[in-house]
C-alpha cells in the first residue's frame, strides 16, 4: 500500500520559497499573455481586424473578442478542475503554460483583415478562446500548489504571491508595449511593432517551463489520493460533488470576485479607450499609469494577503471592496485633469485597494473547499464570476461612455459591484487558519461576525 504523504514528510526540494517562485513565474507568464491581448485590443486590434468607419464600433468588436476569452475560462476551470483534483495539480499546470504560451505565439503571426479578409478575426477568435480555457485551468492550481504545501499561519502571505503574477504580468505587457511605442511611430507599430510582444511569450513560456517541471505535487493532494486508494471506494465526478455539497461555497466566491474582478479590469484595460478617445491624450499616458501602477499594485498583494494572516481574511477584503466605492468616483475624477501625474495617482491607488481584495483571494478561496473538490470548487467560482465580471467590464464601460456620455454612470457601475462583493463577504464563515487537509467545506458552514 502507498504511505500516506503528508506536509512533514514531503521531500526537501518543496521548500515553500521554490514552490511560490515557481508558480509566481508561471503565472506571471501566463498573465502577460492574456492581458496583452487587453491592452493590444484597446489600442490597435480595432483597425488591423475590426475595421469600421466608427472607431468607437471597431473598439467595441476587439472588445467583444477580448471578452470571448472570459467565456472560454469558466470551461477551462471545469476540465482542468476535474482532472487537477483527480491526477494533480502539477500535470494540469504545465498544460495550461503550454496551451497559453501557444496560442498567444501564433497570435503574434496572425493576417491582418486587410490581408485575409473575415479569416483573420475568426482566427483571433479561436485563439482568444484558447488563451481563456488556458487560464481558466491555470489560476486554481496555482494557488493550490502553493496554498497546500504552506503551514495556515502564513497561508494568506504565501498563496498571496502567485496573485502577484496578474500584476507582474500586466507590467511586463505595458512595459513591452510602452517601449515600442516610444520608439516606434504609431505606423510603424500597427504595420509590425504589436508583434514582438506576441512572439516574445515563445521564449517567456520555455523558461517558465523549465521553472514549473522543477517542483513537485502537492503534499495535502498526494495525502487524500493515497487514503482514497486505500479505502477503494468509488469517486464522483469532482464537479458534480461541489455543486451538490460546496454550492454555497461556489456563490460565495463568485460574489467576492465581482468587484475585485470589475474594478481590476476598468484600472487597467478601460483606462487605455478612456484616455485615448474621451481626453484624446497619448497613448503613453494610460500605459504609463498602468505600467507604474502595476509596479506597486505587485508588492502591495503579498502585504494584504499577510495582514490577511492578522486580521483575517474577510475583513480585509471587505475593507478593499467598501474603499472601491470610493475610488471609482475620485478615479475619473483624478482621469478628467488631463494630467500625466494624476492619471499615474489614480490608477495606482486604485490598484493598491484593489489589492485589498486580490492578496487574500487566493487562501480565502482555497480555505472554502474540500481537498478532492478543492481544484474545482475554487476554479469554477473564481472563473464563472470572471465572465459576468472582467469579461464585460470594458465591453459595459466603453458602451456607456458611448451611449450615456461621461464617466459618472462607469463610477455607479463599479460601486453596485462592490455591494455585490461586500454582501458576499460578509455572509461567508471567516477561514483564516482552516485546516486544508479536510474532505468536507466547512468554511461555509455558518456566518461568522466581522
Amino acid at each position: 500500500m502507498t504511505d500516506a504523504v503528508t506536509p512533514e514528510n514531503t521531500p526537501a526540494k518543496n521548500s515553500i520559497k521554490k514552490i511560490v517562485g515557481a508558480s509566481l513565474v508561471g503565472t506571471t507568464i501566463e498573465w502577460y499573455d492574456f492581458f496583452l491581448f487587453a491592452s493590444a485590443a484597446s489600442l490597435v486590434f480595432n483597425k488591423l481586424f475590426f475595421p469600421t468607419a466608427d472607431p468607437f464600433n471597431g473598439i467595441l468588436l476587439a472588445l467583444g473578442t477580448y471578452a470571448v476569452g472570459f467565456l472560454a475560462r469558466p470551461v477551462g476551470g471545469l476540465v482542468f478542475g476535474h482532472y487537477g483534483d483527480k491526477i494533480g495539480r502539477k500535470k494540469l499546470l504545465v498544460i495550461s503554460l503550454l496551451m497559453m504560451g501557444g496560442a498567444t505565439f501564433l497570435m503574434g503571426v496572425l493576417p491582418t483583415y486587410q490581408s485575409v479578409g473575415v479569416a483573420a478575426p475568426l482566427l483571433l477568435i479561436f485563439l482568444r478562446l484558447v488563451q481563456g480555457f488556458a487560464l481558466g485551468g491555470e489560476w486554481g492550481g496555482a494557488v493550490l500548489i502553493v496554498s497546500e504545501h504552506g503551514d495556515a499561519r502564513r497561508r494568506g502571505f504565501w498563496a498571496s504571491w502567485p496573485q502577484a503574477g496578474a500584476p507582474g504580468g500586466n507590467l511586463l505587457a505595458t512595459a513591452v508595449l510602452a517601449i515600442l511605442a516610444a520608439v516606434q511611430t504609431d505606423a510603424a507599430f500597427e504595420a509590425w511593432g504589436w508583434r514582438i510582444p506576441f512572439l516574445l511569450s515563445g521564449l517567456l513560456v520555455a523558461i517558465g517551463l523549465w521553472i514549473r517541471l522543477s517542483v513537485s505535487e502537492s503534499p495535502i493532494f498526494l495525502a487524500a489520493q493515497a487514503k482514497a486508494e486505500a479505502e477503494g471506494k468509488p469517486e464522483k465526478a469532482p464537479i458534480i460533488t461541489v455543486f451538490k455539497d460546496s454550492w454555497r461555497a461556489v456563490l460565495i466566491a463568485m460574489g467576492a470576485r465581482f468587484a475585485e474582478n470589475v474594478s481590476y479590469y476598468i484600472l487597467t484595460a478601460f483606462i487605455l479607450i478612456y484616455v485615448t478617445n474621451e481626453l484624446e491624450l497619448s497613448k503613453s499616458v494610460g500605459l504609463n499609469a498602468v505600467l507604474i501602477g502595476s509596479a506597486v499594485h505587485f508588492v502591495s498583494i503579498p502585504l494584504w494577503g499577510l495582514l490577511s494572516d492578522h486580521l483575517g481574511r474577510r475583513i480585509v477584503y471587505i475593507f478593499g471592496a467598501t474603499s472601491m466605492i470610493v475610488w471609482s468616483f475620485v478615479f475619473f475624477e483624478m482621469l478628467d485633469t488631463k494630467s500625466s501625474g494624476q492619471a499615474i495617482l489614480a490608477v495606482t491607488i486604485g490598484l493598491v485597494l484593489h489589492g485589498a481584495m486580490y492578496g487574500p483571494q487566493a487562501a480565502f478561496f482555497s480555505e472554502l473547499f474540500g481537498t478532492r473538490v478543492r481544484y474545482s470548487g475554487a476554479s469554477v467560482g473564481y472563473q464563472l464570476a470572471s465572465i459576468l465580471a472582467g469579461g464585460l467590464a470594458p465591453l459595459i464601460a466603453t458602451a456607456m461612455l458611448k451611449d450615456l456620455g461621461g464617466s459618472l454612470p462607469i463610477s455607479i457601475y463599479i460601486a453596485a459591484t462592490c455591494v455585490v462583493t461586500i454582501v458576499a463577504v460578509y455572509l461567508a464563515k471567516e477561514t483564516r487558519g482552516a485546516s486544508l487537509d479536510t474532505e468536507v467545506s466547512p468554511a461555509t458552514q455558518e456566518r461568522a461576525s466581522v
